[in-house]
C-alpha cells in the first residue's frame, strides 16, 4: 500500500504527457497551416524586392560580385542549420510573424522535411528561372553555350562520301598508265602488281563468275555494285597506314587502272569527274533495295501449311550423276558393275567408242572452252602482255607465238640478266618450263624482273597455255 501514491504520480504524469503531446502536434499542425500562407505571400515579396534590388545594383556599378550573393546564402543556410538544432518546443512555442515582417525574420529558426529549408529553396528556385534552367518549364530553346559552330573548311573535311550518282566528287582526273605507276608504289606491296593479292589482303581483280562458287572472290569486276564504292573507299582509307594521303588525281589513276584490270577499260582510259557515272561495274544489277518488309516478312509471318505437302517421292537422280560420291568410289562401283554386267560388250559398241575416244583427244588440245576460260585467266597479264593482231611490247613483251620461242629471242625488247642467260643457251619456251614459270615466275627464273606472284592452280596454267597457243608468231 506504501507504492500506491507512487503509481498514482506515474499514472498522472503519463496522462499529462500524452494530453500535452496531442495539444503540441495540434498547434503545429495548425502552425504549419499559417506558415504555408506566411511563406507563399513572403516568396512574392521577396521576388519583387530582389528585382528591384537589382536594377538598383544594375544602376550603381556595371559588374555584381557573386562572392556576396554567395556569402548571402551561405549565411541563409548557416541559420537554417542553427535553427534545425533548437529544441522543438521553441519552435512551437514561437509566435506566427506578421505578414509584413521581413522574409529573414519569417524563416529564421525553421527546419523542414528532408533538411532543407525553404529560403535555400527559394534562392534555388529564383536562380534557375533568371538562367533559363531545364528545371522550369519547357527545354525548347534551351542552350548550354557549349563549343562552337563547326566552321566550313572543318565540315568539308569530314564530307568527303561519294555516291553513286557522283555527288560529291572533287574536280580531277588520272589515266591507266599514271594508276599503274601510283598503284605499284602505294598498293602492290598488299594488293599484288595485278590485283591478285600478296598472302590475305583482298583481290582486287579477276574473280569473274565465281559469285556462285563456294569461295567466290569479290572484286570490283566481279562483285562491288558502284564505282563510287571504289573511288570512296581508295580515297578514304588508302593506303594502308596513310589513310587520306593520295591526291584526288592519283585516286582517279589507282580506279582507272583498277577497271583496267577488271578488263573494263582499254589501256587509253582516262577517268575523270565528267565521265565517271558513265562507267557501270559488271554487278551493278545485283544489288536491289530491300523489299524483305513488303515481300519475305508478309509471306514469313503466315501460318505455315503442314499438311499435303507432297504426293509422292520419287528418285529422279543417282548421286553418281551428280558427283555427290567421290571419284575413287565411283570407279570401283563402276567396274564392280562392269564384272558382274551379263550383257557382252558387242563389236558395234566398242567400234563406236574408239572414234568417240580419239576425236576426244583431238578436241582436248584446241577446246573452245579452254581457250575461252585462258582468256579470263590472261586477263591478269593484259596489264604488261599483248596478244592477237598488231600486239606490241609494252612492259613486258607481247607473246604472239611464245610457245617454241627462244626464251628471251625478242630483238626488240630489254629482257632481264636470266632471259639472257636463257637466250644463250638456246633454251626455248615449251609447256613444261613456261607452266613452271607461270606458277612461280621468280623461283623459276631467279632474277627475273616481272613481280608477278604466279598462277593459282594447274588448271589456271593449263588453260593460260591453251590460249596462248592460238597465237601464232608474228
Amino acid at each position: 500500500m506504501s507504492k500506491f501514491p507512487n503509481q498514482l504520480a506515474l499514472v498522472a504524469v503519463a496522462t499529462t504527457s500524452v494530453v500535452a503531446l496531442s495539444v503540441g502536434l495540434s498547434e503545429r499542425a495548425a502552425y504549419r497551416a499559417d506558415l504555408a500562407a506566411a511563406e507563399a505571400q513572403a516568396m512574392a515579396e521577396e521576388t519583387q524586392a530582389a528585382e528591384a534590388s537589382a536594377v538598383a545594383e544594375a544602376a550603381e556599378a556595371e559588374t555584381v560580385v557573386t562572392e556576396e550573393v554567395t556569402e548571402e546564402v551561405v549565411a541563409e543556410a548557416e541559420v537554417v542549420e542553427e535553427a534545425v538544432e533548437e529544441p522543438a518546443e521553441d519552435v512551437v512555442a514561437e509566435a506566427p510573424v506578421a505578414e509584413d515582417a521581413p522574409a529573414e525574420e519569417m524563416h529564421a529558426g525553421m527546419a523542414f522535411e528532408g533538411g532543407t529549408s525553404r529560403p535555400a529553396l527559394f534562392v534555388g528556385a529564383a536562380w534557375a528561372e533568371s538562367h533559363e534552367s531545364p528545371m522550369i518549364g519547357e527545354l525548347e530553346g534551351i542552350t548550354f553555350d557549349l563549343g562552337r559552330e563547326a566552321l566550313p573548311e572543318e565540315v568539308a573535311a569530314w564530307n568527303i562520301d561519294i555516291r553513286p550518282d557522283g555527288q560529291g566528287l572533287p574536280v580531277g582526273s588520272g589515266d591507266v598508265w599514271t594508276g599503274e605507276e601510283v598503284y605499284i608504289e602505294n598498293c602492290a606491296m598488299c594488293h599484288g602488281d595485278f590485283g591478285e593479292a600478296v598472302g590475305r589482303w583482298p583481290v582486287l581483280a579477276g574473280g569473274w563468275d565465281t559469285l556462285t562458287h563456294e569461295d567466290p572472290v569479290k572484286t570490283p569486276g566481279s562483285y562491288w555494285p558502284y564505282l563510287s564504292t571504289v573511288w570512296d573507299y581508295v580515297h578514304r582509307a588508302m593506303p594502308y597506314g596513310q589513310a587520306q594521303s593520295l591526291t584526288d588525281d592519283e585516286v582517279y589513276a589507282i580506279t582507272a587502272y583498277l577497271l583496267y584490270l577488271n578488263n573494263l577499260v582499254d589501256d587509253d582510259f582516262e577517268l575523270s569527274n565528267e565521265n565517271f557515272t558513265e562507267v557501270r561495274l559488271p554487278n551493278e544489277d545485283g544489288f536491289f533495295m530491300d523489299d524483305r518488309e513488303e515481300g519475305e516478312i508478309p509471306a514469313f509471318s503466315e501460318e505455315p501449311c503442314m499438311e499435303n505437302c507432297k504426293d509422292s517421292v520419287e528418285i529422279t537422280m543417282r548421286a553418281t550423276i551428280l558427283d555427290v560420291t567421290p571419284e575413287e568410289e565411283e570407279a570401283e562401283v563402276t567396274e564392280a558393275a562392269a564384272e558382274t554386267s551379263d550383257e557382252p560388250a558387242t563389236e558395234e559398241a566398242a567400234a563406236e567408242e574408239a572414234p568417240a575416244e580419239e576425236g576426244a583427244t583431238e578436241m582436248a588440245a584446241v577446246d573452245p572452252a579452254l581457250v575461252e576460260e585462258g582468256e579470263g585467266v590472261f586477263r591478269k597479264c593484259r596489264a604488261c602482255h599483248q596478244v592477237g593482231e598488231g600486239a606490241v611490247n609494252r612492259t613486258g613483251p607481247h607473246l604472239n607465238g611464245v610457245l617454241g620461242r627462244t626464251i628471251g629471242g625478242l630483238d626488240d625488247f630489254r629482257y632481264s640478266g636470266v632471259f639472257e642467260e636463257a637466250k644463250a643457251a638456246g633454251e626455248v619456251w615449251g609447256p613444261e618450263n613456261l607452266g613452271a614459270y607461270l606458277a612461280d615466275p621468280r623461283g623459276a627464273m631467279p632474277g627475273t624482273k616481272m613481280s608477278f606472284a604466279g598462277l593459282r592452280s594447274e588448271d589456271e596454267i593449263a588453260v593460260m597455255i591453251a590460249y596462248l597457243s592460238t597465237f601464232e608468231a608474228q
